[in-house]
């Protein structure tokens, strides 16, 4: 999670050669500023986060279908079940390119700058560096025994406060920013669910209209046969003018359909534009190559309930947001106790009085210095800093239930999505027998028709129902690979993509640069958390490090 190596922090299991080599470059300052607060760090006041209990179940409800596998599987690059090198394509150039990728990957930035704020709060919070020149007139009225009542002074100086963390304040502050840091880095995980899940099902659905438009344009062939068969009975007095405009009517209705479907099927491609952060249109030349509804495989691995835990980024985030709002509660508390803090001063004060000069500025005799300890106690606001706490305790608790909440609403979705891929296979497969059963039906009326021996009516019947089934089982064809990307989505798959890459672009990282000092911190390394990311597991690094340039 850092930019370059953490610094090593001084806890008790470094051992006492750690100890003995920081004393023996004891020269350093910050040593020992180490060395004085590292003693304190045993104390720390406000409760430390727990996990609460997630209301987990202990499998899928769909778990004993044949369709689910409640194997393990990390789910890195769920689309290419698909075998669609369209999609996956369009997968890579939306993870390069979406505005609201970047937007969140910005975030992360800030919330480590963040970090660094918190980090410098644990050393001296006030530092002056000052240097004056003066030119002063003492009122000659005034009985002083000096030879003028004007002179000169000059001075150097430099003054610090250093509120020492006592009762674990500032470390709490630390603590509070690593975690919303690491929620950040969860909130840019969604966010690259999120936008997977939307591409492939974006996809999907194009693909489903596409389809839809073909079976609309194959049957307005069709039903133009039937027109010229009625008319040419007609003209032959075989038949009434009203099969002519029974037959015109369905054909006319089948035509509206066209352009109907054609918006729909825009609309989908301009969203799918701006997922890939490309203006309306652009993306049309990306649909070329393969069509055709995406093919869902047999079986959807889903793993057990417990696998979200780890693998949902927004679950991440929710327990990150908790463990950073408990950590609010002891830095808040800590205004209960007085604030000690170490004060001190050293300078130079010269001027042109008598024998001296503003060049004595420079000596050791014009040295002045001070030092010493103070505190502070707020006795007097213990029911406003009380309040406070309890202010800070409800939001904890908030966000405790919000983050039970997110586990459930997890679980949720995911069930759904198994149903829907479920239950859209089988709807398939009837409605497959359906449009053959139309197909035949349609065969038959028409060489009925052409016999005499069945009116127009059932012609045009056979022709609806015909056209409804085929557009039925385009529909559900495509609720198929709807339901796996739901399903998928709502497992947390797709956002280990972005590990061991920065998260903003060159051309962004380049622009920021430029403007702004960054050190290190625009580098790949900037977080790469050994565990999943939740607080019980993830080391967030040591509460007191160096400050950060």
């Amino acid at each position: 999670m850092f930019s370059k190596a953490p610094p090593a922090p001084l806890t008790s299991s470094h051992g006492t050669a750690v100890r003995k080599n920081l004393l023996a470059r004891a020269r350093r300052p910050e040593i020992f500023a180490l060395l004085i607060v590292s003693s304190l760090q045993a104390c720390m006041i406000g409760p430390d986060y727990k996990r609460p209990p997630a209301p987990l179940a202990s499998k899928w409800e769909q778990a004993t279908n044949s369709a689910v596998d409640t194997g393990h599987v990390a789910y890195a690059d769920w689309w290419s079940v698909f075998n669609d090198p369209v999609l996956t394509r369009l997968v890579g150039i939306a993870y390069a390119q979406n505005l609201n990728l970047r937007t969140a990957g910005v975030r992360v930035l800030e919330a480590r700058a963040q970090l660094g704020l918190a980090i410098g709060e644990f050393y001296p919070q006030q530092q002056t560096v000052s240097a004056s020149l003066s030119y002063n007139r003492i009122p000659g009225s005034l009985p002083y025994n000096i030879l003028s009542n004007v002179y000169a002074s000059d001075a150097f100086g430099a003054q610090a406060a250093w509120e020492i963390d006592v009762w674990g304040k500032l470390r709490r502050g630390i603590q509070s920013a690593d975690d919303a840091f690491l929620s950040s880095v969860a909130s840019y995980d969604d966010v690259l669910v999120t936008l997977t899940g939307d591409i492939a099902s974006t996809y999907v659905e194009i693909r489903t209209s596409q389809a839809q438009i073909q079976i609309a344009h194959d049957n307005v062939t069709r039903q133009k046969t039937a027109v010229k068969i009625a008319k040419a009975r007609h003209v032959g007095g075989v038949v009434t003018g009203r099969d002519v405009d029974q037959a015109e009517n369905v054909l006319g209705a089948t035509e509206a359909t066209i352009p109907q479907l054609e918006i729909q099927l825009q609309t989908q491609k301009n969203a799918l534009s701006v997922l890939l952060g490309m203006a309306p249109g652009a993306a049309d030349p990306l649909l070329a190559g393969k069509t055709g509804i995406p093919d869902a495989p047999e079986r959807v691995a889903v793993g057990v309930p417990g696998d979200l835990m780890a693998r949902r980024p927004d679950i991440r985030r929710a327990e990150l947001d908790a463990a950073a709002q408990c950590a609010q509660i002891g830095f808040t508390k800590a205004d209960l106790l007085p604030a000690f803090t170490l004060l001190g001063s050293v300078g130079t004060v010269s001027s042109d009085v008598a024998k001296s000069s503003l060049s004595d500025v420079f000596t050791h005799a014009s040295l002045i210095y001070t030092a010493g300890p103070s505190f502070q106690w707020n006795i007097l606001n213990y029911g406003q800093i009380t309040n406070n706490v309890r202010v800070q305790d409800a939001k904890f608790q908030e966000l405790l239930i919000s983050f039970q909440n997110t586990v459930l609403q997890a679980q949720q979705e995911v069930a759904n999505g198994m149903t829907t891929f479920i239950g859209a296979r089988a709807a398939v497969v009837y409605l497959k027998a359906s449009v053959k059963a139309a197909e035949g039906a349609l065969q038959i009326a028409m060489i009925q028709y052409k016999e005499g021996i069945a009116d127009f009516t059932t012609v045009l019947t056979a022709e609806q129902n015909l056209y409804e089934a085929q557009n039925n089982l385009a529909i559900w064809s495509g609720q198929v690979p709807l339901g796996l990307i739901a399903a998928y989505r709502a497992m947390g798959g797709g956002w280990q993509i972005r590990e061991g890459h920065n998260f903003i672009p060159p051309d962004t990282a380049r622009e920021m640069e430029n403007r702004t000092n960054w050190g290190t911190l625009l580098t790949p390394e900037l977080t790469q958390p050994q565990a999943p990311g939740l607080p019980s597991t993830q080391d967030t690094g040591p509460l007191i490090r160096l400050p950060e340039w």
